[in-house]
C-alpha cells in the first residue's frame, strides 16, 4: 500500500471526501461503485468495483470463442483496464488501462466499426499497444456502461458485417449476464 500524506476526517454523517487528485488518478468518477475492505490491522480499503471482474472467468472463455469463431484477438475491459484476452498474449495486455479513445466510446455507448477509409482515425483501446481495434461494443448493464468487448486487428482494413455482429452480441450477453 502506497502512503498518500493527505488526511482526511469522517464528518457527523459518517462521510469521508476522496481528494479529487486520488479521484482522477485512480479513474474514479461521481457514482461510481467502491467495494470496501477492512483487516485485522484497522486498514480499510477502497477498491473500484468492477462488475466485469465478478465474471472474469466466464468473459474469459467467451473471449476464447469469439477468437476462435471470428479469427481476431480479443479483448474484454471494464471500464478502466483490461479483464480478460484471447488470441494475444495475456501478459502483453492484462489489467492494462483503457484508452480515452475506448473511454469515450463507451460514455457513448457506441458500436464502433473500423470502415478502412483513408485518413481514418484508428480506436487503439489499450494504452501502451499498438494494436487497433475492427470493432468494438460498449457492455451496458441495467442501464450503466460497465465495459467494452473489442474485436482487435488481425491486419485486416475493414470490419465486416460479422464482426461488429459478434461485438455486439458478446457485449448485450455481458450485460444481460451482470443483471442476473
Amino acid at each position: 500500500m502506497k502512503a498518500t500524506g493527505i488526511v482526511r476526517r469522517i464528518d457527523d454523517l459518517g462521510r469521508v471526501v476522496i481528494p479529487k487528485e486520488i479521484r482522477r488518478t485512480m479513474r474514479i468518477r461521481e457514482g461510481d461503485p467502491l467495494e470496501i475492505f477492512t483487516d485485522n490491522d484497522g486498514e480499510v480499503i477502497f477498491k473500484k468495483y468492477s462488475p466485469i471482474g465478478e465474471l472474469a472467468g466466464f468473459a474469459g472463455q467467451y473471449a476464447e470463442v469469439l477468437y476462435k469463431v471470428g479469427g481476431c484477438p480479443v479483448v474484454i475491459c471494464d471500464r478502466d483496464s483490461v479483464v480478460t484476452v484471447s488470441g494475444v498474449p495475456k501478459k502483453e495486455m492484462l489489467e492494462r488501462r483503457v484508452t480515452p479513445m475506448l473511454e469515450d466510446l463507451m460514455d457513448r455507448r457506441a458500436v464502433y466499426s473500423r470502415t478502412g477509409a483513408s485518413g481514418e482515425a484508428l480506436l487503439f483501446p489499450v494504452e501502451g499497444v499498438d494494436k487497433a481495434a475492427l470493432a468494438a461494443a460498449a457492455i451496458i448493464s441495467a442501464g450503466d456502461v460497465c465495459g467494452a468487448v473489442v474485436y482487435l486487428s488481425d491486419g485486416r482494413e475493414k470490419a465486416g458485417d460479422a464482426e461488429v455482429k459478434l461485438v455486439t452480441a458478446a457485449a448485450n450477453f455481458l450485460g444481460k449476464q451482470m443483471e442476473e
